[in-house]
């Protein structure tokens, strides 16, 4: 829309918009079949500066907001969802979490080389017990001298395989809000990569179990006070529910696009099946429901860069885009027919990334839980 965006952001839009065309939708298809990881596209996205794309300059970031990482999510998830779920799990789940919380000799350590694409980065916070009870935690840090001794496991993490440095939370007291936050490597004794999760959808994101068995963290990689990690556990939970909603917004448009194209094309009794009622309404539906959820997130998105840190409306932005992307997947399926349920089409890959995005960062179910509480308790 005319004046949505600064000028900036239309010069970002257009390059996202073609280094997912060249980059990224080509081996989208090869890589969901084979799960595998496209490496090469993370270092050309470092030399994008998309990897910092929200750290400040000073420490070699790109020193955008919200808004713009929301963008770069939408813009190569309408390529590949999967390999854009990983760069959020790089860019915002680890390297935004250090850049807002770590010390300055912790950024300085760590941000140069995740910025560079030389380390990948991940997060590690869901546990086989503990998915949507995020203080739910078990993984526990034990205070020995000048380090800490982590035990315990986690499972889903995303980029896993693959990341050489892990943002890892753990109880370090004996309440739920006892929670501390640990910047791991992946040569620290003790720490193990698991057996590699095969999934339904999102296939080309590597994901993978983590355990700690006497797992010995330095003193120096403790991120802030011991036991005062909640409060920024959930602004950087904010963040990702709000950037995440990006990828729904690229997989809805991308159902949109090739379903209407599809549509134009493919006839049936003598005449397009974009010229039937039924196929014309499920295109409108679909078009209409992106457009709207669209609008929600970047509402969510540019309040977040105003400072409001509102949880009911990132919530409500994830919510909402979730299952408008997950809706324009079974519809995109639904106009192709037989065609749209075989692998040869692109749209059945659509449909089962779309499926994630109603599970994680926050199942629909909680994110209902917090818009509820938000009406029941706060001013409405």
């Amino acid at each position: 829309m005319k004046g949505e965006w600064t000028s900036e952001q239309e010069l970002l839009a257009s390059t996202l918009e073609d280094f997912a065309k060249q980059e990224l939708e080509p081996d989208a298809s090869a890589l969901d079949e084979k799960e595998g990881f496209n490496r090469a596209a993370f270092q050309k996205m470092a030399g994008l500066g998309l990897l910092g794309i929200t750290v400040p300059e000073s420490y070699g970031g790109a020193g955008l907001g919200c808004v713009e990482a929301t963008l770069a999510m939408e813009k190569m998830g309408a390529a590949c969802a999967s390999s854009t779920l990983s760069y959020l799990a790089h860019s915002i789940l680890c390297v935004n979490n250090l850049s807002e919380n770590a010390s300055d000799a912790q950024k300085k350590k760590y941000l140069p080389k995740l910025i560079s694409g030389e380390w990948i980065g991940a997060m590690a916070m869901t546990e086989p017990g503990a998915g949507s009870d995020a203080l739910g935690l078990r993984t526990k840090a034990e205070r020995k001298g000048d380090s800490y001794v982590l035990n315990g496991s986690k499972t889903f993490i995303t980029n896993g395989p693959e990341a050489s440095v892990f943002v890892v939370y753990a109880k370090t007291g004996s309440t739920k809000k006892d929670i501390s936050t640990f910047i791991v490597e992946k040569g620290f004794p003790g720490f193990k990569v698991g057996r590699k999760l095969s999934k339904l959808g999102m296939r080309a994101s590597p994901t993978s179990e983590l355990s700690f068995e006497n797992c010995v963290v330095p003193l120096a990689n403790r991120v802030g006070e011991e036991n005062h990690s909640v409060s920024h556990m959930m602004r950087n939970l904010n963040i990702e529910r709000i950037t995440i909603s990006g990828i729904s917004l690229g997989i809805a448009r991308a159902c949109v696009e090739y379903a209407a194209n599809y549509a134009k094309e493919r006839k049936q009794f003598d005449q397009t099946i974009g010229s039937f009622q039924m196929v014309q309404e499920r295109l409108a539906e679909m078009a209409t429901n992106a457009a709207a959820a669209r609008a929600l997130v970047y509402q969510a998105a540019r309040a977040y860069d105003s400072g409001d840190r509102d949880l009911s409306l990132g919530a409500m932005s994830k919510l909402f885009s979730a299952q408008i992307a997950t809706r324009a997947g079974l519809d995109a399926v639904q106009i192709l027919g037989g065609y749209g349920y075989m692998k040869e089409y692109p749209v059945e890959r659509y449909l089962r990334d779309a499926k994630l995005m109603e599970i994680g960062a926050g199942t629909n179910e909680i994110m209902r839980v917090l818009i509820a509480r938000e009406l029941l308790e706060g001013d409405v």
